[in-house]
């Protein structure tokens, strides 16, 4: 049989990133050897999702594939990120990793952004979700069994008390006219804490809300060392 070739997955944490992965593993052609998260070095949370670095090792723990973490300077220009990035994936390609995968639905800028930056460091772009529905998309992955939390709303789009519920098909449902069902256009953005490929839940109590930037609300996710609780909000208040 032919050796199944190495990848990385570009990894948020989030639920595209969790059914990219999962698509992936199911293919006896492919090996995920790392999950890749920028991390904001400041705040020690995934970028843009504002999620902590503690949960995402978590995750990665319960998920059994070794995690990367990319660390961004707070407020970094988009060179810097190229630079950053173009290291990190390099040294992957070097061990002769050529492939990355990613969970873009239909943004041609940034599938097209994705593929120059890795195509600079030799490496080719896999996107498994690329021109599915993403209101199916949203639908698989509730029936499938994943369980998340919406960790961070776009208030030009959706209202904050969308922060911190749990996402799954009477969310979808309940979104505004316009809205993504999968929030691919950031409308929000979600952590992963259970599901079919888990080991053991991610558990996690809520914090408080922060706003960012005037418009940006993450709720924030602690981690529950004694793993009492784990879940969001159910109904929006």
């Amino acid at each position: 049989m032919p050796v199944p070739r190495p990848v990385v997955v570009l990894w948020s944490g989030g639920k595209d990133s969790m059914l990219a992965l999962a698509q992936t593993l199911q293919d006896d052609q492919l090996e995920v050897v790392s999950l890749v998260t920028t991390v904001t070095r400041e705040y020690d949370r995934i970028s843009m999702h504002g999620v902590r670095s503690a949960l995402l090792e978590q995750q990665a723990r319960s998920l059994g594939i070794p995690l990367k973490i990319v660390s961004l300077r707070a407020g970094c220009t988009n060179d810097e990120y190229e630079a950053v990035m173009r290291r990190a994936l390099l040294s992957f390609a070097q061990k002769g990793v050529l492939a990355a995968v990613a969970g873009d639905i239909y943004l041609t800028d940034v599938r097209t952004y994705r593929e120059r930056l890795l195509g600079s460091v030799g490496m080719v772009g896999l996107f498994p979700l690329w021109a599915s529905d993403p209101a199916r998309l949203a639908r698989r992955f509730s029936d499938s069994g994943y369980k998340a939390v919406i960790s961070c709303v776009d208030s030009h789009v959706l209202d904050c008390s969308f922060a911190g519920i749990t996402f799954d098909w009477d969310l979808v449902t309940s979104l505004p006219p316009g809205a993504d069902p999968c929030g691919e256009r950031g409308e929000f953005h979600t952590f992963v804490f259970d599901g079919p490929l888990f080991q053991q839940p991610v558990c996690w109590v809520g914090g408080e809300m922060v706003l960012r930037d005037e418009r940006f609300y993450y709720f924030d996710l602690i981690s529950d060392p004694c793993q009492t609780s784990s879940g969001g909000r159910k109904k929006r208040r």
